[in-house]
């Protein structure tokens, strides 16, 4: 098998590869300020080439033309890409690994009212786990489906996306410290991934079990492997229903670790100030 034809970009994107360069470049600076330890490293490349794979390989060639394989694609974009390479815990390491001018201009950035207001959104417990579950959903609707895999801006607005609630989301839930200073109780974060697993699994097994073919865009464009369109999603919505969930247990069983490790400790969280 041509393992570097497999590694070559089916549509090369200078914006996706400059992301992962400077990732990698702060990420490895800031090590230099922080000790990392050796799982943490791991995590964070493993995350880092799962991701890339997943974007900017020919994978994406067969995810534009299977849709088991497009399935495969946002399992890791959503699911374990961004749980495996969150539970590195890169915060703190990249913003070490920013110049000391930046580093400045983001403590100030984040002091502001702008600064607040968007850290509210990007880590409020309701509205991250809405987006996370309805950026699933929504992009699964056939005729979404269509015209996003049809218009290739919109196709790398559905990866993005999808890429970027993933880190909002894991980040949410595998945050180890009490609440506050995290934005979700360690109870929540417990739940959570039961709350977000259902319509996902829901949503999998309505797709493995329709008979009729819901995506005949794949038909339309030609498939990249001989196989039936109803076995094609068959795959494609057992992708969804298994797998994903298997993921979001994995989550949940670091939250629940977290969660009694706090409780065991008595950290739930800050205890609240008495009236009067």
């Amino acid at each position: 098998m041509d393992w570097i034809g497999w590694l070559k970009p089916w549509e090369v994107s200078p914006t996706l590869i400059a992301c992962f360069l400077v990732a990698a470049w702060l990420f490895v600076r800031g090590q230099r300020v922080h000790h990392v330890s050796r799982s943490r490293r791991i995590f964070f490349w493993v995350g880092m080439v799962m991701l890339y794979l997943s974007l900017h390989t020919m994978l994406d060639y067969y995810a534009e033309r299977m849709f088991f394989m497009h399935r495969i694609q946002h399992l890791v974009l959503h699911h374990a890409g961004p749980l495996i390479l969150m539970a590195a815990y890169p915060g703190s390491v990249l913003r070490a690994g920013l110049p000391l001018s930046w580093r400045v201009q983001l403590k100030n950035f984040n002091q502001s009212l702008a600064g607040r207001a968007l850290i509210s959104v990007l880590t409020n417990p309701i509205v991250v786990p809405a987006l996370f579950v309805f950026l699933v959903i929504i992009w699964l609707v056939p005729s979404v489906q269509f015209y996003s895999m049809l218009d290739w801006r919109l196709y790398r607005l559905m990866n993005w996306s999808v890429v970027l609630t993933g880190f909002m989301y894991w980040n949410l839930i595998l945050d180890r410290r009490p609440c506050p200073p995290a934005a979700m109780s360690p109870g929540g974060r417990v739940i959570s991934p039961i709350l977000t697993m259902a319509p996902q699994m829901v949503a999998g097994a309505m797709i493995a079990f329709t008979e009729r073919d819901l995506y005949p865009l794949f038909d339309l464009c030609g498939r990249a492997i001989a196989m039936e369109a109803q076995t094609d999603q068959m795959i494609g919505g057992l992708t969804m229903w298994i797998p994903a969930a298997m993921t979001e247990v994995i989550g949940l069983l670091v939250a629940l670790r977290t969660l009694m490790r706090l409780s065991a400790k008595g950290r739930w969280g800050l205890p609240k100030p008495r009236k009067g």
